[in-house]
């Protein structure tokens, strides 16, 4: 796997998959609010299917 996900949106991935999983612990969020698992992993491991698919990379490193 070639990483395609860097800076500023691994970030906010990972922000956001945070966010969402502490909605659905703490606040009885919704079960979709689970789905937060998705962008935590593309954000840790830097890699996303979609954007392979796409042809996307955000990740400046070759």
């Amino acid at each position: 796997m070639k990483t395609n996900v860097g800076g500023i949106d691994r970030l906010l991935r990972i922000i956001l998959g945070l966010v969402l999983i502490a909605w659905a612990l703490f606040a009885n969020g919704p079960i979709w609010a689970w789905l937060g698992v998705l962008p935590l992993a593309t954000g840790l491991f830097r890699f996303c299917g979609a954007y392979s698919l796409l042809g996307i990379n955000t990740c400046k490193i070759k």
